[in-house]
């Protein structure tokens, strides 16, 4: 009787599968190792000193508002929507407008790529906020300031911060 070897198994290209895993986790590591998630206070003093108090119209307290509804305050949020775009960064800002990222001819008004917004010191951040805030709906443009923000007592936000 002559034995005979087991079929070999097909295998699905295992050094892409390989390069795939590790590009996931990689990807999934690098914003969370750059994470920052600001107090309330220390997100104002910042914003203050970036110019928001005030920018259009909107004070302070606005801003961190926003910041606090759409991120929680993560400079590393981000959201996948079913359309394949994403929400980036402390102010959620999307990429089906503002901002690059893998989706080719997207509109880019903030010319910056996404992951630009992710970084903890908000320079890109707030320059992309601005230029929202400067269009016709202003922070109106965010459903979360127009549902949590808009038109309340907004003092609490800022109330015993030092500046």
């Amino acid at each position: 009787m002559e034995t005979r070897s087991p079929a070999p198994r097909k295998q699905l290209c295992p050094s892409g599968i390989a390069v795939l895993a590790f590009l996931s986790l990689l990807s999934c590591l690098l914003p969370s190792s750059e994470a920052k998630v600001y107090s309330r206070c220390e997100l104002a003093r910042v914003l203050q000193n970036f110019g928001l108090d005030g920018f259009r119209g909107y004070d302070l307290a606005d801003w961190v508002c926003l910041a606090y509804f759409t991120s929680g305050f993560n400079t590393a949020a981000v959201d996948h929507e079913a359309d394949g775009s994403t929400n980036n960064g402390l102010f959620q800002i999307s990429s089906r407008r503002w901002c690059k990222n893998l989706t080719p001819n997207a509109i880019n008004i903030c010319r910056m790529y996404c992951t630009d917004l992710l970084n903890p010191n908000l320079k890109d951040t707030v320059i992309c906020a601005m230029k929202i805030a400067q269009e016709p709906q202003g922070l109106g443009y965010w459903e979360a300031w127009r549902h949590h923000c808009q038109g309340k007592d907004l003092r609490d936000w800022v109330d015993g911060c030092d500046f």
